[in-house]
């Protein structure tokens, strides 16, 4: 579904980021369209409601025809900041919000559709009938396409897939968080023929010293002069294995690191050296 398997996540780039000028919005555009990079993943959220408008802006200073790219957006997270008037955090799904949200999206970035549209995480009080009626009226109208979740669980995506097709679930996904190989999450987007999306694919690898990371990079130092690639790349080929053909979400804005991880594509783990990152990551040998 995606027009290319390793996804650009654009959380970082404005306001909850790195900030980026409208230049530096444009350059980055461009520099991850001329090598391959066709989808961006936004939310209305981010840059507290602020960066699908700057990225909207940006795209079409590029010049780049709209059909070139993908679109991923979400909705429904309401948070306390300058931008709405929240008492607090919460959710909202309702038929008006989710059509209105979508619309004001749209506007943002600039464009007549999103590629794919997604519940950002689920809600105790969802009304699936309701759901599947907003999202009913956004693709007849042409406004969506591709219609799915994100966070949610297996038996949660049920409740909503039961009344309108759900071909998406974005999830937390990477060798230090593996639980969607253990609760079903990612057995059901296999079965279904569901497309798997994963935010934060290189987990807490860099993030943190545990000896949970400092057993996985132990392995890596081995890998790294076998495979002749960096560590990164060798942590996007081991999600890239698995069969259920996840997507990585790349929220860096490092644009090495962004040129580089394209080579995950081309490099095939070995079985066992798979498994060897996964028993480093458990800290125990399969059962």
């Amino acid at each position: 579904m995606p027009k290319s398997e390793i996804i650009i996540g654009c959380m970082s780039w404005g306001k909850w980021g790195k900030q980026f000028s409208p230049k530096e919005q444009i350059d980055m555009i461009q520099l991850c369209v001329e090598n391959g990079y066709a989808t961006f993943d936004h939310a209305d959220i981010y840059g507290d409601y602020s960066t699908e408008a700057e990225f909207g802006k940006a795209f079409v200073e590029t010049g780049i025809p709209r059909e070139e790219i993908q679109l991923i957006s979400k909705c429904g997270i309401q948070l306390v900041g300058e931008a709405r008037n929240n008492k607090l955090k919460h959710y909202n799904y309702s038929k008006e919000y989710i059509i209105w949200s979508v619309e004001s999206t749209l506007k943002n970035l600039k464009t007549d559709y999103l590629d794919t549209f997604l519940l950002h995480r689920p809600s105790p009080l969802m009304q699936p009938d309701e759901i599947a009626e907003a999202i009913t009226e956004l693709q007849e109208s042409g406004k969506i396409i591709n219609f799915g979740v994100s966070n949610f669980t297996p038996s949660q995506v049920d409740l909503i897939a039961d009344k309108i097709p759900v071909s998406v679930n974005q999830i937390e996904f990477s060798l230090t968080q593996h639980n969607a190989m253990q609760n079903g999450s990612l057995d059901q987007m296999l079965q279904k023929n569901m497309q798997p999306m994963c935010w934060s694919p290189l987990g807490s690898v860099y993030r943190e010293k545990t000896t949970q990371t400092e057993r996985i990079k132990a392995v890596l130092k081995t890998l790294v002069a076998k495979y002749t690639v960096s560590e990164d790349v060798l942590l996007l080929a081991w999600i890239l294995k698995h069969p259920s053909k996840l997507s990585p979400v790349i929220g860096t804005t490092n644009k090495e690191r962004i040129l580089n991880a394209n080579k995950a594509l081309e490099i095939n783990i070995e079985l066992q050296d798979w498994f060897l990152l996964l028993e480093a990551s458990q800290g125990e040998e399969m059962p």
